[in-house]
């Protein structure tokens, strides 16, 4: 599965120097200028799901690929991202100017009662990407420089005046029209089916009988992938000929038989790591994929 990047990983590849961190949820709010984080040139950022939310202004020709679709923008653009959707950044031009900031969903908490992640343009199949004009691009700026200059400040109530300048961020994407220019891949199942492949492998070799594989539906892949289940299974099909859950049995059945011949973990460690809550239950499918018991393939 992709990796979940932390708060901390994050700072730890786009800065020398970690910026200091709280445990508290809501001094996790930070912000900066882009020029204050680490020049990536142009490589893609990895395809990960972090733990917080983001929210950028740049300028400059970048692409935002999802498991389903890819964005690609230029000029003044506002964008957002959440903990809910993987995706990976590429930037397409030599230079990006601007600023973002990141938070916890805590930092919302008590602005938001329903939860940030209903706002719309942090819903799952949402629309992230808003192309600015010069009056928005200016009135966006402003807002990052008021958040600047406020983190600075030892004013005792600083928290609640950034959650209101990024709520107007928030209103300034909601009162216009989101822009999406879509970058269609050759082949958009080939690449959803590319992930979900990835996604899979990932989970094995199993070294530990304590530490069971988390996703074992088509559900949980789709889940990782931020697309509809549907979606995932028809995209798979069309590329391989095979359903996404024969895929997964297929794959788990071969790590039974790995785990069966080379270590002496009992059947009921290995149906555990497996994520079987039964030995029974993992006996039943490792024949109806094989056609042969566990015991014989650990007897030979």
């Amino acid at each position: 599965m992709p990796a979940i990047q932390s708060l901390e990983a994050f700072y730890a590849r786009k800065f020398d120097k970690n910026p200091s961190l709280s445990a508290n949820g809501v001094e996790a709010f930070n912000v900066f200028r882009l020029t204050d984080s680490r020049n990536s040139s142009t490589a893609a950022s990895p395809y990960a799901r972090y733990d917080f939310y983001k929210i950028m202004l740049i300028n400059g020709q970048h692409r935002c690929h999802y498991a389903d679709k890819s964005i690609a923008f230029a000029g003044s653009t506002l964008l957002f991202f959440n903990p809910a959707v993987p995706y990976r950044f590429e930037r397409l031009g030599k230079q990006s100017t601007g600023f973002f900031c990141v938070f916890k969903e805590s930092f919302y908490t008590e602005s938001f009662r329903k939860g940030i992640h209903d706002l719309p343009m942090f819903t799952p199949g949402g629309k992230p990407v808003y192309a600015l004009n010069e009056t928005r691009e200016l009135e966006v700026a402003t807002l990052f420089e008021k958040m600047l200059n406020e983190m600075h400040s030892d004013y005792r109530f600083k928290y609640d005046l950034l959650r209101n300048y990024v709520s107007e961020l928030l209103h300034c994407a909601m009162k216009m029209e989101p822009h999406e220019q879509l970058y269609h891949h050759p082949d958009t199942n080939a690449r959803i089916t590319s992930i979900f492949m990835a996604l899979l492998e990932r989970q094995f070799p199993i070294d530990l009988p304590g530490q069971p594989i988390q996703m074992r539906s088509p559900s949980d892949f789709a889940d990782k992938l931020g697309v509809h289940v549907n979606h995932l299974n028809r995209a798979v099909r069309l590329t391989t000929g095979k359903t996404t859950t024969a895929h997964i049995a297929e794959r788990m059945a071969a790590e039974a038989t790995a785990l069966l011949k080379h270590t002496n973990w009992n059947i009921s460690e290995i149906s555990y790591s497996l994520g079987f809550a039964h030995p029974s239950y993992f006996t039943s499918f490792f024949k109806k994929q094989t056609k042969v018991t566990p015991t014989s393939i650990r007897l030979v």
